[in-house]
């Protein structure tokens, strides 16, 4: 099972790194191969979905504490 996610938001020009094991995150400062491929056709509006089954941005982590996932 991955217990590391890369994550990209609209509107964020960088990627960050989630290490869920560790329980931490940082932005990831470059990327290269494929998944540099992968972030330039996120750059042009794109959306890449690998092996995860749910994700949902939200303005604020009080709107998912309260069930809120349309921020």
């Amino acid at each position: 099972m991955a217990k590391v996610v890369v994550i990209g938001i609209p509107g964020e020009p960088g990627l960050w790194l989630a290490d869920l094991g560790n329980g931490t995150v940082r932005p990831l400062d470059s990327v290269t191969g494929d998944l540099a491929t992968a972030n330039s056709l996120r750059a042009k509006g794109g959306a890449v979905i690998k092996s995860v089954d749910f994700a949902v941005a939200v303005s604020s982590a009080d709107e998912v504490f309260s069930g809120h996932f349309d921020g």
